[in-house]
């Protein structure tokens, strides 16, 4: 039986919703940093499963998108072997680091979105190029978080929005159960299968969590079927190595503004949005400023952008209880650690599995977010901007090489404040 610390038993004090001069810069955690001894206590199997579940994630879909665009981009093995080492080492480092302090489920990653928009930029700019933007961006992050304004601009912009946003954006992992089952019903159905079945019955589920079992359940059915295979050969450990970054303006004018917008907006507006649905206080403007130094780490190892990420998190607060989610987030920053030091052999792991394993797994860990994305977005006020906003986002409308995501929010919120003018009024 877990019995609530003096420190967890306070309500979180990260403050109300930020106003303009409300609250200092560097939002306080309001409970004292988490301990070795204060971790162990609070860990459990749904807790280390979210985890896991969170970093299986991370080190599939995404790592085979940053592998396809690096290598249609022309990157040698190396400097494809060191953006995932980076990428690895800065959101286990952040998120490590922010969980323990803040004692919640604080995860990062690297930006999706940032990284298929470099896919046509790879075709006509040098690597140093896009390098040089990757810390021009870095700088970009670190500033906008520093002066404060990137608070009281998400405070502006009503949940349901935001939530339309995350929804649009989640939607995609709920058509995926579909779509694997149909494509591979040997690895894919047992999956499902076993995710009802657990969910169904909670005496099964109180000893193995629903998505833990899915998880083993679809690594017997790949076993089974015989299509795990992996290349041999190839390096085992990391070997980071550092690109000169050269500053053109080419470059600067095609990609600093939408790498930046994509990681305050999109991502980190993703990212708190699930936790603040999943009752945490998130520090929006340390998310900012973090996600700006890690960037600049992943800069000089030729990564993309850090940031906060939506799936992640909703992830890591998938199930238990409130103030032991942050322990979920510390297994997740720890294997993305050893990730990151094991890098090529995982990348080589993650790929020998077939791509229905990926997409069910990660669809079947969403749906209790995708779920609670569309009831936070469309339960209460704000309905019709957060449908414009929800329309906008899926239609992939890409302007100004910025995402559809940013689009949505923006376009959306426009529309809520000409037409919904009542709700903003009461809110």
């Amino acid at each position: 039986m877990h019995h609530p610390s003096k420190a967890e038993s306070k309500t979180n004090k990260a403050g109300p919703d930020p106003v303009p001069g409300g609250q200092p810069l560097f939002e306080r955690p309001g409970v004292g940093p988490a301990g070795v001894r204060d971790f162990l206590r609070d860990i459990g199997l749904h807790y280390a499963s979210n985890g896991v579940v969170g970093l299986a994630f991370s080190a599939s879909g995404p790592i085979a998108v940053t592998l396809t665009v690096g290598s249609l981009g022309g990157l040698t093995q190396a400097q494809l072997a060191s953006w995932v080492f980076a990428i690895f080492l800065s959101a286990g480092a952040a998120t490590l680091l922010m969980s323990m302090i803040y004692r919640q489920p604080l995860g990062f990653a690297w930006s999706i979105p940032g990284t298929v928009l470099l896919g046509p930029s790879l075709q006509h700019l040098s690597f140093p190029e896009v390098v040089g933007a990757f810390f021009s961006a870095g700088v970009l992050i670190l500033a906008l978080g520093a002066t404060g304004v990137v608070r009281p601009i998400m405070a502006t912009i009503p949940l349901p929005i935001v939530m339309a946003m995350v929804a649009a954006v989640f939607l995609r992992f709920g058509t995926d159960i579909v779509s694997s089952t149909r494509a591979d019903p040997a690895v894919a159905a047992p999956m499902v299968v076993a995710f009802l079945v657990l969910t169904a019955v909670p005496a099964l589920g109180k000893y193995l969590p629903p998505v833990l079992g899915t998880l083993a359940v679809g690594v017997i059915a790949v076993v089974l079927s015989g299509r795990f295979i992996v290349e041999e050969g190839g390096p085992v450990l990391a070997t980071p190595m550092f690109t000169a970054p050269e500053f053109t303006w080419a470059a600067q004018l095609e990609l600093v503004i939408p790498l930046a917008l994509t990681v305050l907006v999109v991502q980190n507006g993703q990212g708190a949005a699930v936790l603040r649905a999943a009752g945490h206080r998130p520090p929006v403007n340390v998310f900012a400023m973090c996600s700006g130094v890690f960037s600049l780490l992943n800069a000089a190892l030729g990564g993309v952008s850090a940031c906060v990420t939506g799936p992640t998190n909703a992830l890591l607060t998938a199930s238990g209880q409130k103030q032991r989610h942050y322990t979920a987030g510390v297994v997740y920053g720890l294997l993305s650690l050893v990730c990151a030091l094991l890098a090529p052999t995982l990348t080589r792991f993650m790929l020998a599995t077939p791509e229905a394993f990926v997409l069910a797994l990660g669809g079947i860990a969403m749906l209790r977010a995708l779920q609670q994305a569309f009831v936070t977005a469309f339960a209460t006020n704000f309905t019709l901007g957060a449908l414009v906003t929800f329309v906008v986002t899926i239609s992939g409308l890409n302007l100004f090489n910025i995402h559809a995501a940013f689009w949505g929010v923006v376009i959306g919120y426009a529309v809520s404040r000409l037409l919904e003018r009542q709700d903003h009024a009461t809110a």
